[in-house]
């Protein structure tokens, strides 16, 4: 998904081979997990005192220490020289850690599928995970983490200019930040503001600007940031009835249709078979829309269903 979410904002073809050139993965902003230029790690892993920090405290449990200080060191120090050395699969990793001496509760901690030690070593520019489908990473290249206040400024920077307009509940609710301290950084910026139906949206640049025009049909990928950067409950592209059928109560976000500017269901895709969730009755002229967008977007498409 990550991928097919670069795809569908490209404006010109680009030679998919190559996508994960120059790209990686990594906790950033809201701590969940991003593709961003490997170029930008600077900025998005900023100086947060954690830079190649090899202190490892215990990790407790219900009370007990679940892994010592020291064996988290050990195996930090295995995995990233394993994968120097090329082994860069989760499974592999595992396995590798295994024949190290890891136990079966020491593995339950290191490969946790919620990050487990693989993921302060990405944090902490240690390792990088890699865009690929299946789970590998890369050695970290060595960078200079920026300033915090600079970074963050820099973010909303991006932000304000590729996002917005966004009111302050949408910034709180993209970065996690206070309402307090996003009013506080708007402050500092040359920001600019609109006011839609009695709502005031602040946006950099130029929002006049001539720029291609949105297709009438657009597959989100899921968790996409076209429905994260924005307050889900104010959203302009999203109605409140079809909130629970794109956010759902498992904390997944689901790839939504994005038709003719609003979203109108979900989708699917399988075995050349693309099947597209309505929330609403859709019109044969957004059926084309759809089945258009459908053929561009992938050259494997047998049927198309909606219900």
């Amino acid at each position: 998904m990550l991928i097919h979410s670069l795809v569908i904002r490209c404006n010109e073809e680009i030679d998919k081979g190559r996508l994960g050139e120059g790209i990686i993965k990594n906790w950033t902003i809201r701590g969940t997990l991003h593709m961003i230029l490997e170029e930008d790690l600077p900025l998005f892993k900023y100086d947060d005192g954690f830079y190649l920090n090899d202190n490892w405290a215990d990790e407790f449990s219900g009370g007990r220490i679940w892994i010592t200080g020291d064996r988290k060191k050990y195996f930090a120090e295995h995995i990233v020289k394993s994968v120097a050395s090329g082994i860069e699969k989760r499974d592999d990793l595992r396995l590798a850690c295994r024949e190290a001496g890891m136990t079966s509760i020491e593995e339950s901690y290191i490969f946790d599928s919620w990050g487990g030690l693989l993921r302060p070593l990405c944090e902490r520019g240690f390792i990088q995970y890699k865009v690929e489908a299946e789970k590998a990473f890369k050695p970290s290249k060595p960078y200079t983490p920026m300033n915090h206040t600079d970074a963050i400024k820099e973010q909303l920077t991006r932000y304000l200019n590729y996002i917005a307009p966004a009111t302050i509940n949408d910034i709180s609710y993209f970065f996690g930040f206070t309402k307090r301290y996003v009013k506080e950084l708007l402050n500092e910026l040359p920001v600019k503001t609109v006011m839609i139906d009695k709502k005031q949206y602040f946006y950099m640049g130029d929002i006049d600007a001539d720029r291609p025009d949105i297709p009438g049909c657009i597959f989100l990928a899921g968790f996409d940031q076209l429905m994260l950067g924005y307050q889900k409950k104010e959203s302009i592209y999203l109605k409140s009835e079809y909130l629970r059928g794109v956010f759902n109560l498992a904390g997944i976000v689901m790839p939504g249709v994005l038709l003719r500017g609003n979203i109108a269901g979900t989708w699917k895709k399988k075995n050349g078979t693309l099947e597209i969730k309505c929330f609403r009755e859709i019109s044969h002229d957004e059926k084309d829309d759809i089945e258009q967008a459908a053929i561009l977007l992938w050259n494997d498409i047998k049927a198309i269903t909606c219900h």
